[in-house]
């Protein structure tokens, strides 16, 4: 009964999911650079701050359904190496686990980046509209 319920909306919810987790990923993005909301501000063309361009960038471009699969496959590697790199940090024991490491938000990117780099722009996209045209 619930999948003859929302089955029907499964393409909208992956455009929301897909819209949101740009728009989400791209306000990370603006706080690297611009340092927004945010009591620290990386230096400008450090590690981070490259991190946060990508951010920025890609978040839009994904939520924008706009070179979906490409923007959405560097989204996620920037997000499986900042969980490498700065959460588990390739620690053994509790460090292992993303609820000690704190690192639960950017390894759920990565796989949600991943999802929608192989799924592609899905509806309400500039990607499927330009395809349409």
């Amino acid at each position: 009964m619930l999948q003859k319920l929302l089955s029907p909306h499964r393409d909208r919810a992956y455009a929301l999911l897909r819209i949101v987790s740009g728009l989400l990923f791209s306000f990370h993005g603006v706080q690297k650079i611009f340092g927004v909301l945010t009591d620290h501000q990386p230096a400008f063309g450090s590690q981070i701050w490259v991190g946060g361009i990508i951010e920025l960038t890609c978040g839009v471009l994904v939520a924008l359904g706009l070179f979906t699969r490409g923007a959405a496959f560097l989204a996620s590697g920037t997000m499986a190496v900042a969980y490498t790199q700065f959460h588990w940090k390739l620690q053994t024991g509790a460090q292992f686990f993303p609820g000690v490491n704190k690192g639960e938000l950017a390894l759920v990117y990565a796989f949600v980046f991943l999802y929608v780099a192989c799924r592609g722009p899905g509806p309400w996209s500039v990607d499927g509209a330009r395809r349409r045209g």
